[in-house]
């Protein structure tokens, strides 16, 4: 088997996959390969699969990580039918475990704004991570698409950004006049000191693309500087952008475009959010509500 998944892995690249897809393609799978000593790929039928799962399971896995391991092995498999190296797909009848859908963590208006007052202005880097900020809340990016913005995706005259997504499809994001002064301000101040030659926005100390994991340190560090006793992420300012939207009356197509996201039932969990404080608007407003 181990021709086959270096084989796909290659698969993967070739068709545009993100490092992060296919580097967790790969834990996934090197694990289920661990577990499979190198059996013949020919030899796995639905009940070795059911076997595997149940392994996870007595190893205290989530119904989400085993989720996960599923969609894994079913591209896995998918992909040895397809190139006809098996006939069969073993895992045709194996089906996802149920997962409940935890609520998007989001912050409030005046959280918002005690983050956003951390970052140094008249510092280089300071005035660099107020930018990070404020392009994860203003464009709802991913922290992985936010890296590969390059000075020539920026269209300043219309305040937006081509953004390269997952699956290499591209999509306009916007941005408003906060951001367009953030931005200037990084572009004239700050960027030039940590090296004008490169085609990247935003770049690390040394005047090198920055890195996902470079940012998620740099808001960690944000948050421990603030009053926040909360758990904010780069996703979480994601998760903001499209909650506040959504409050305030965007059409939720029009978010799922901004998103970048697929399929609408995974823009729809953050209905959920604006009908809890639909809810409690009604609660508190309506004369009717609280009467016994």
């Amino acid at each position: 088997m181990r021709k086959e998944l270096d084989n796909f892995y290659i698969y993967l690249t070739d068709k545009g996959y993100s490092n992060n897809t296919i580097n967790s393609y790969r834990k996934d799978l090197e694990q289920f390969y661990m577990f499979s000593n190198n059996i013949n790929i020919n030899e796995i039928n639905y009940n070795f699969i059911r076997k595997y799962l149940q392994f996870l399971y007595n190893k205290n896995y989530t119904n989400k990580s085993v989720g996960r391991h599923i969609s894994s092995l079913k591209s896995f498999f998918k992909y040895l039918t397809k190139m006809e190296i098996i006939k069969e797909n073993p895992c045709l009848l194996i089906n996802n475990p149920r997962i409940e859908k935890k609520l998007p963590n989001y912050l409030n208006y005046n959280d918002l704004e005690i983050l956003f007052s951390i970052p140094d202005k008249n510092d280089v880097l300071g005035l660099r991570n107020l930018l990070i900020l404020e392009l994860l809340y203003s464009c709802g990016v991913r922290v992985s698409e936010l890296v590969n913005i390059k000075l020539s995706d920026i269209d300043f005259s219309n305040k937006r950004i081509l953004i390269l997504g997952k699956g290499n499809k591209e999509r306009y994001v916007l941005y408003g006049n906060v951001c367009d002064t953030i931005l200037k301000d990084y572009l004239n101040n700050s960027r030039n000191k940590l090296n004008k030659n490169s085609e990247y926005l935003l770049l690390n100390k040394f005047g090198n693309k920055i890195t996902d994991r470079a940012i998620r340190m740099i808001i960690d560090d944000i948050v421990k500087k603030s009053s926040l006793k909360l758990n904010v992420s780069p996703h979480t300012l994601r998760h903001t952008f499209a909650t506040h939207l959504l409050n305030e009356g965007a059409d939720l197509k029009i978010v799922q475009e901004l998103l970048g996201h697929e399929n609408i039932a995974t823009t729809g969990i953050y209905t959920h959010v604006s009908n809890e404080r639909l809810r409690k608007i009604y609660l508190d407003a309506h004369p009717r509500a609280k009467k016994e």
